[in-house]
């Protein structure tokens, strides 16, 4: 982000802090328990004692929209919070607007087929987290699909 952000923005000061403990929170189905306010707490209370003109919060993981109402539970008013998800679909719809012979050749009719060589009920929850609704994958071994 660092670098693209520089080169879009250079006027910008961007001020980074890992969080390498919300994966896990969000991946064993903590993220919006009680146990989760200590970690974000202290995270967001890092980021701004060092940069405490922040106006926009960048979440630069997959994982961390999910973390979005703690997020916003100790993040102070004012401050926007960005997650790449919108912005990578609004980039793809806007290159396939601009690129017609790419869009007509993709199909619309996809299936959503869920494959894990790993347990598929463990899968089927961690999955729920990120689509809103159940899921049914099915166990595969690599090299079979």
């Amino acid at each position: 982000y660092l670098l693209e952000i520089a080169h879009f923005f250079p006027e910008a000061q961007v001020e980074q802090e890992a969080c390498p403990l919300w994966v896990p929170l969000v991946e064993n189905g903590e993220h919006l328990g009680d146990g989760a306010d200590y970690f974000v707490h202290h995270h967001l209370e890092s980021l701004l004692l060092r940069a405490p003109q922040t106006d926009t919060l960048l979440l630069g993981c997959t994982h961390y929209p999910l973390l979005l109402p703690k997020i916003r539970e100790f993040l102070p008013p004012g401050i926007q919070v960005v997650s790449q998800g919108p912005i990578v679909a609004a980039s793809l719809e806007n290159y396939l607007q601009r690129h017609p012979e790419m869009a007509a050749r993709l199909s619309t009719q996809g299936q959503l087929r869920f494959c894990t060589t790993d347990d598929t009920t463990d899968f089927n929850a961690r999955g729920a987290l990120f689509f809103g609704k159940t899921l049914v994958s099915e166990q595969v071994q690599l090299g079979h699909l």
